[in-house]
């Protein structure tokens, strides 16, 4: 281990106690378990914020995040994990293009309204390959969408993811999982950056939102992406959150989750799987 580690491992004291402080205010503000064995993790993220504040121990900073709004968001955007990627578990965006859009495409011929929500959107990459899927390669096709009632609504925990998504620039290795026709459709170079087509970043509205706490939504959703992010709830808030989700969805609307979750017992009667991790709302 080098010098710069191990200096960096005892600059704050940081015992079991304040582990245990910070897990309990994660756990209340957004529904993250953080176990004991996450507590290096914590360690190195929150040591940011301590210098960031000029702040020489862990119990400071406890006591400013119990009575700063402003750091106490810091916190949770600095303890969130933002790991994403364009098509990421491809199998849901060929369902979209298959199954979901036609049906979806049809309503909104008719007149008629269509909602989609990328739930946990992180930067930006899983509603920006949403709208791929839908428009194709076709880029007149984006114009024809936002004359129409459709409406496709991202949102984070993380105000600088969000903030990411919004401004839809990616590295160039990012955008790569990109295949090339679409990449040319919707993306041109700036920079060394990849950026997201106008046209396209029009179509979804960024909003930060915290899923455990009241949603502004009034209407329902014909679509949910809610993809890796109960891993990290406990089961309690997991059948919580996908019983506000049947609440919001049309009756057979779709959600989608993450690969390695699955809708506990307490939901389980409201969805039924019609495919890999893809489940439809069960009822009115």
């Amino acid at each position: 281990m080098s010098a710069v580690a191990v200096q960096r491992q005892t600059e704050f004291t940081f015992g079991p106690k304040d582990h245990e402080a910070v897990a309990e205010l994660i756990y209340a503000e957004a529904g993250i378990v953080l176990s004991p064995a996450k507590s290096q993790l914590v360690y190195g993220r929150l040591a940011r914020r301590l210098r960031a504040c000029n702040l020489s121990d862990f119990g400071e900073y406890l006591r400013l995040v119990d009575t700063d709004d402003a750091e106490r968001r810091a916190m949770v955007d600095a303890l969130t994990t933002n790991h994403t990627s364009f098509f990421r578990e491809s199998h849901h965006f060929d369902h979209v293009r298959t199954d979901l859009w036609p049906g979806l495409s049809r309503k909104l011929d008719k007149g008629e309204r269509v909602r989609l929500w990328s739930a946990a959107c992180s930067s930006g990459e899983e509603p920006y390959t949403l709208l791929m899927t839908i428009l194709g390669n076709e880029t007149a096709a984006a114009g024809r969408l936002a004359r129409q009632d459709f409406r496709l609504l991202a949102t984070d925990l993380s105000p600088s993811v969000i903030a990411a998504a919004r401004a839809g620039r990616y590295a160039p290795d990012t955008a790569d999982s990109i295949p090339s026709s679409t990449r040319n459709a919707w993306t041109r170079r700036v920079g060394n950056e990849v950026e997201i087509a106008p046209a396209m970043r029009q179509l979804a509205s960024f909003r930060e939102l915290n899923l455990l706490k009241p949603w502004p939504m009034r209407g329902r959703f014909d679509a949910i992406f809610c993809r890796n992010v109960m891993i990290y709830f406990d089961e309690p808030t997991k059948a919580q959150l996908l019983n506000r989700f049947a609440d919001v969805l049309v009756p057979d609307g779709i959600i989608y989750i993450g690969h390695s979750e699955r809708i506990p017992g307490p939901a389980a009667g409201r969805f039924q799987c019609i495919g890999r991790t893809i489940y439809k709302k069960v009822g009115a």
